[in-house]
């Protein structure tokens, strides 16, 4: 499947294991390098953290013991979630949401300005409409004034010709300096955008890529201790929990010998302790030897000790793994954001040098099209004479009208344009603001999510188990104010309540500590199914691993079977022979590899 929790026998330097699924086959390979074990080959999943919390769930795996353990449900919960990558993508969502609204905002500040300009082309169209009278009575009073009709017609016929030509031209020459206005803006930003984009690049650290293969080396190494320092707690407190109850019954009759291995520094096993030489007549319950009663409880307040000071080592374990992985966050992040950066200036060069050529090209065609203008203007000056001053006048004045209105016209066409574009505007801020809410939410919607999975399987869980007195085992969320460096903050956790009746039918709450193993153990499988679930595993990871169920007796085993294969396409359980036999018939079992 791809995770790293894999052992090789003690007789054994090479292992493998192949799996064939949905027409794909997967093979990884276990080779003994000294003290260590190396693992070769693609796995079915990239990445199994996820799966090893909620999935995989054998003897030892962190969501199932960490009920027994008390530790912080929460976190295990929430361990998967990427809140920077969350507030990253608020951030992007923010952005986005104020670019539409700046958009939106210049759509609505020039649709006040519609009405005052059509009523400004309503009147330069009754202005055109007046002196198009006027010239048209002029034409006339010259017509009848003009001895030389047939003359004045074709001066008249090539003045207009030309003022044609001019007002045609002039609108060119308008359209070019746009251009030359809207290059340079957008030459000036891109030049803006690029010092940014250099400050921010500045401001940057360099993290080389093999950092980040360092700090994975690091995360792996702390994540194979904290699993290592899981097991050898799990070993104790079963070790303490067995002599504990062993002592608190008095029984001391010889049992088997309990294989434990004693992971602690002390000079000796668990079992050469119980040993020891004394002349109290107590019969050592692992080997059967006489010792002192003594010295056996001080041989198990020696192994709570451990099992203490084991505890803090795998707290710091696990704060050393939250660091490296935050930094390993940040460095991805920062090497993001610097390649990131890097794309977008190599963009903005490319587009400057378009752009500038562009401009240049446009500086170029307006020189020659001023020329243009001052060579027709000098020869309308030259067809301009005495009789037809006026109507040149009033050409003049027509064809200035025209191509204002022609201007006008455009920008209204432009207006009308944006403000088709506002409704799809406003769809898209809609849209960006559910999904920021969305964002905004989703680490309560996981927490909400996890709480009321767990509630709801534990309770169906418990009413067919059928534990005697134990009515309810439940998870609230709950506000805490906690303190970070020198600020008080609220943070949510994850309280477990477990209420018990007493033979009288009153209801009390009890602790974790007074669970059975075999209540413990369910627990524990049902708040990694509720992990299970909330991250959605079902969906990529088809396989659900149980192993150590020894605790539980074989008819609750068979339940627990049947309810949890509803969840996972396939569940692999490793059974005893005779828990086994309480399963269904239809099962497949595996009874020899």
């Amino acid at each position: 499947m791809g995770s790293n929790q894999a052992t090789l026998k003690g007789d054994a330097e090479e292992g493998y294991v192949k799996l064939t699924f949905n027409g794909d086959t997967y093979e990884r390979t276990l080779t003994r390098a000294g003290n260590s074990v190396t693992v070769d080959g693609d796995g079915y999943i990239d990445d199994p953290e996820v799966a090893e919390l909620f999935a995989f769930l054998l003897e030892t795996n962190e969501a199932r013991r960490s009920v027994a353990r008390g530790d912080d449900l929460r976190e295990i919960i929430m361990r998967p979630v990427d809140v920077g990558d969350i507030k990253n993508r608020i951030r992007e969502l923010e952005e986005r949401k104020d670019e539409t609204n700046d958009k939106l905002t210049t759509i609505e500040d020039r649709k006040t300005d519609i009405p005052e300009l059509e009523q400004q082309r309503t009147q330069i169209q009754e202005q055109i409409k007046d002196k198009k009278d006027e010239l048209e009575t002029k034409e006339n009073e010259i017509e009848e004034s003009n001895r030389d009709i047939e003359t004045g017609r074709q001066e008249q016929e090539e003045l207009e010709s030309k003022l044609d030509e001019l007002r045609a031209t002039h609108s060119e020459l308008e359209s070019t300096r746009r251009q030359i206005e809207n290059q340079t803006q957008s030459i000036t930003s891109l030049k803006q955008e690029r010092s940014d984009l250099e400050a921010d690049l500045a401001d940057l650290p360099e993290t080389p890529m093999g950092d980040h293969q360092h700090l994975e080396t690091e995360i792996e190494t702390l994540r194979e201790t904290r699993q290592t320092l899981n097991s050898q707690i799990s070993d104790l407190q079963s070790l303490i929990q067995y002599n504990e109850e062993r002592l608190a019954e008095e029984d001391y009759e010889v049992l088997d010998t309990l294989d434990v291995a004693d992971q602690s520094e002390s000079s000796g096993s668990p079992t050469d302790e119980l040993l020891a030489d004394g002349d109290d007549d107590i019969t050592c319950w692992t080997c059967g030897s006489m010792v002192e009663r003594d010295q056996i409880e001080d041989t198990v307040e020696r192994l709570r000790e451990r099992r203490q000071d084991l505890m803090q080592e795998l707290n710091e374990v696990k704060s050393e793994l939250e660091d490296l992985k935050a930094s390993q966050r940040e460095a991805k992040q920062q090497q993001n954001r610097r390649e990131e950066i890097e794309r977008n200036l190599a963009d903005i060069e490319t587009e400057l040098e378009s752009r500038e050529d562009q401009l240049e090209a446009l500086k170029s065609e307006r020189e020659a099209l001023t020329e243009n203008v001052e060579s027709l203007e000098a020869e309308v000056d030259d067809l301009e004479s005495e009789d037809f001053d006026e109507v040149l006048s009033l050409h003049k004045e027509a064809n200035q009208l025209e191509f204002e209105i022609d201007s006008l016209e455009s920008d209204l066409e432009e207006i009308e344009e944006m403000l088709d574009r506002a409704e799809d505007l406003r769809e898209e801020r809609e849209e960006l603001a559910d999904q920021l809410a969305d964002e905004r939410t989703k680490i309560d919607q996981i927490e909400a999510e996890a709480v009321e999975e767990f509630n709801e399987h534990m309770e169906a869980m418990l009413g067919i188990l059928d534990y005697k007195n134990l009515d309810r085992i439940w998870i609230e969320r709950v506000e805490q104010t906690v303190r970070e460096g020198r600020r008080k903050v609220e943070k949510t956790a994850f309280d477990l309540h477990i209420v018990r009746t007493t033979e009288n039918g009153a209801a009390y709450e009890d602790t974790i500590e007074h669970l059975s193993e075999s209540e413990r153990e369910v627990t524990g499988l049902i708040f990694a199914l509720a992990g299970y679930l909330v991250h959605d595993l079902h969906e990529t990871v088809p396989f659900m691993l149980v192993d150590s169920l020894e605790a539980i007796d074989s008819d609750r085993i068979a339940q627990l079977v049947d309810y949890f294969e509803d969840y996972a396409e396939y569940l692999v359980v490793a059974l005893l022979p005779e828990d086994a036999q309480a399963l269904d018939n239809d099962v497949t079992r595996v009874t020899a590899i």
